[in-house]
């Protein structure tokens, strides 16, 4: 008789914890905090001399994400068609390499929406999102 009130407490506990478990996974989806997961953005530079499109992907790890860059991107910078990863810093800013870790291009937050590069200085870069 004392085995069913120790059975009935132990599924009662495991029940609980399920519950709180996942009520606190359902508060993390969606939260305000986070970044996008993937978006769509139009490369330009020099003020709209010439432009390409380019995709963050899905993200690989924490601030990290695969790029998609069309292959016209080499005209608006030479060797940026071969730009595979998106990294997005603590500070905002965010590079695009061939490796995730050796930028091709910097870029920061611009004054308005999206973001401008600082390094290399020239040609001057914009990125920002298309909205599609």
């Amino acid at each position: 008789m004392r085995i069913l009130p120790a059975l009935v407490a132990v599924a009662a506990l495991v029940a609980g914890f399920q519950l709180l478990r996942d009520v606190g996974d359902q508060g993390s989806v969606g939260s305000v905090d986070e970044a996008p997961s993937s978006g769509n953005y139009r490369l330009a530079a020099n003020g709209d001399e010439a432009a390409c499109a380019v995709r963050r992907g899905v993200e690989i790890s924490k601030g990290l994400s695969k790029l998609m860059v069309a292959s016209d991107c080499r005209l608006v910078f030479p060797g940026m068609e071969r730009a595979k990863f998106w990294r997005e810093r603590d500070d905002g800013t965010v590079a695009f390499s061939t490796n995730g870790v050796d930028p091709i291009v910097t870029f920061g937050v611009a004054d308005g929406e999206g973001y401008e590069s600082y390094a290399p200085a020239m040609p001057l870069l914009s990125l920002a999102a298309t909205g599609e």
